[in-house]
């Protein structure tokens, strides 16, 4: 019995920092067909996690707060997706910066993942936001979900570069400690309970995910013309939220907890 609980008991803080740094390891070595395919995946599952969101807030009369609460567990779909079926998301993949600060990958090999993720991304985003608007899907609701979808992108391409930059950092702050508490589960009870909050609360807050925003933008684009959603303001948007994220999921997460848990390992110090 007691063997039993201590199987069950979640991992601690000092081992979900190694098995994050050698998932990094594995990660930066493996091959560039394997890492576009789960990329591609990846962006297509953060994108219904984002129309998902989008439909749910639509018409909410519960007020703010609970609306976009009730958003965010909407928008975990997602992440789930990407951490429970396997796939390959950019802003997770920030925390593979844990295993090049120990020396165990090249910055030339998590600069090739980075790429290759991002891209996949961004493919799986803009094939999925054409088969939504081959789909219709912002007819929903007597077409109230498009202008919900529209609202959407004309206020992320309204932000000020300082006002996403921040937004960036903030959000994939809490989408790491979502994928480092998901690597601290056993099971998938374990990581669907621990990705929800953390998630939840980045949408809530009102957060900028680059890779959602690959969705939402070219989205919003679509449906209102470059004229209600400006195609350099949404591009400005995708380049400053995504030096945010990196600043947020690199420093704020993998480099906290480098410094707390890998700094004085053998392979780190060697």
């Amino acid at each position: 019995m007691s063997n039993e609980h201590i199987y069950a008991d979640a991992y601690q803080p000092s081992q979900i920092a190694q098995r994050v740094e050698s998932m990094g390891v594995a990660k930066a070595q493996a091959d560039a067909l394997t890492l576009l395919v789960l990329a591609v995946l990846a962006g297509a599952f953060i994108s219904l996690g984002a129309l998902f969101f989008t439909v749910v807030i639509t018409g909410s009369e519960l007020g703010f707060g609970l609306t976009r609460w009730l958003g965010g567990l909407s928008f975990c779909l997602g992440l789930v997706l990407v951490v429970i079926g396997g796939a390959e998301l950019f802003t997770g993949n920030n925390l593979l910066a844990m295993a090049w600060a120990s020396r165990l990958v090249s910055t030339r090999a998590v600069l090739r993942n980075w790429c290759i993720v991002y891209a996949g991304n961004v493919i799986g985003c803009l094939g999925t936001v054409l088969l939504v608007i081959w789909a219709d899907i912002a007819g929903l609701g007597q077409g109230a979900v498009g202008e919900t979808a529209l609202n959407i992108a004309r206020s992320k391409a309204d932000l000020s570069l300082s006002e996403a930059f921040a937004r960036g950092v903030l959000c994939n702050t809490l989408v790491c400690l979502a994928v480092w508490l998901a690597m601290g589960g056993r099971s998938v009870t374990d990581k669907l309970l621990a990705i929800l909050l953390p998630i939840s609360a980045f949408v809530a807050l009102g957060f900028e995910h680059s890779i959602a925003n690959w969705f939402f933008l070219p989205y919003g684009m679509l449906l209102g013309g470059t004229e209600l959603v400006s195609l350099s303001a949404s591009l400005a948007n995708l380049l400053v939220v995504t030096l945010g994220n990196m600043v947020g999921g690199t420093l704020l997460v993998a480099g906290i907890y480098w410094l707390a848990y890998l700094r004085n390992t053998p392979h780190a110090s060697g």
